[in-house]
């Protein structure tokens, strides 16, 4: 059982793992280096402890300590219950959802690892939003995309805004980093995979044209936001795939536009 401890000192070095949450130059290079990330709001802290992610502390205004008195009741973990004010005094932003939790962080698997039982999965390039990233493991989970690679420079799918964004949908998608991009797509290739592009590019040929759905192994690869894919990530795909537009748009948002090619790549694929 876990102990419940109040605290009223913002400065309370027990807090330590919640301060300045809104700073994200300071939580990008803490929270790997230490370890660790936050889950914010009940479904997600329980989503995380579902997926197997041991708890380091729980902070919680007083009302959530009867919601999440399970919880304290199953872990070893320390809880902090403190006030509104003194949350937001810590944290750096009004916490809405009243429930925080430090969670310890876990070691990706190499992507070997997961392309070997994977049949689709989606490759992101340089995608360093964290709302972007949320939205995106959200639909891959949701439309049973198997896996997600990340090139070096995409953005943490643990840090907390991506967390809350996907509703917890980081935990249900395994993930791995590819560290040599874009060398490393020869590696998905290798394991059977189809390399496919995703871009607005005229050359580009139609989804319902080139029928992924149907393909044995397919890795579907997207671009950041505005920029997109790369030169050299396009040289690197095999085939150039783009989404049919009407009414004279020439794209869709980088998270809507991996929903859509995401069901076009598993329509008819049976899901668990």
């Amino acid at each position: 059982m876990a102990e419940l401890i109040t605290i009223d000192d913002p400065d309370d070095p027990r807090l330590r793992d919640y301060t300045g949450l809104t700073d994200v130059e300071l939580r990008r290079r803490r929270e790997p280096a230490e370890g660790l990330f936050v889950a914010e709001g009940e479904k997600v802290i329980r989503r995380a402890r579902q997926a197997g992610y041991a708890m380091r502390s729980m902070l919680l205004s007083a009302k959530w300590v009867d919601v999440m008195r399970d919880v304290i009741d199953e872990v070893p973990a320390p809880v902090y219950a403190v006030s509104p004010d003194l949350a937001e005094q810590v944290t750096g932003y009004h916490v809405h959802r009243g429930a925080l939790a430090s969670m310890q962080r876990t070691p990706l698997p190499e992507a070997a690892e997961l392309l070997t039982d994977a049949r689709r999965v989606v490759v992101m390039e340089a995608v360093n939003d964290h709302t972007n990233i949320g939205a995106i493991f959200r639909s891959a989970a949701a439309l049973g995309m198997d896996a997600v690679l990340l090139s070096p420079d995409c953005a943490d799918p643990l840090y907390r805004r991506s967390v809350k964004v996907s509703m917890g949908a980081v935990f249900s998608v395994p993930y791995a980093r590819l560290d040599a991009w874009p060398a490393d797509l020869e590696t998905v290739r290798e394991a059977g995979f189809k390399v496919l592009a995703l871009t607005p590019a005229e050359r580009a040929r139609s989804l319902d044209e080139v029928a992924p759905h149907a393909m044995e192994r397919v890795a579907l690869m997207l671009g950041a936001e505005g920029d997109g894919l790369s030169a050299r990530a396009l040289r690197a795909a095999d085939e150039w795939v783009r989404i049919p537009m009407a009414h004279g748009v020439d794209s869709l948002n980088v998270g809507a536009a991996a929903a859509v090619s995401f069901y076009a790549v598993t329509t008819g694929r049976p899901q668990s």
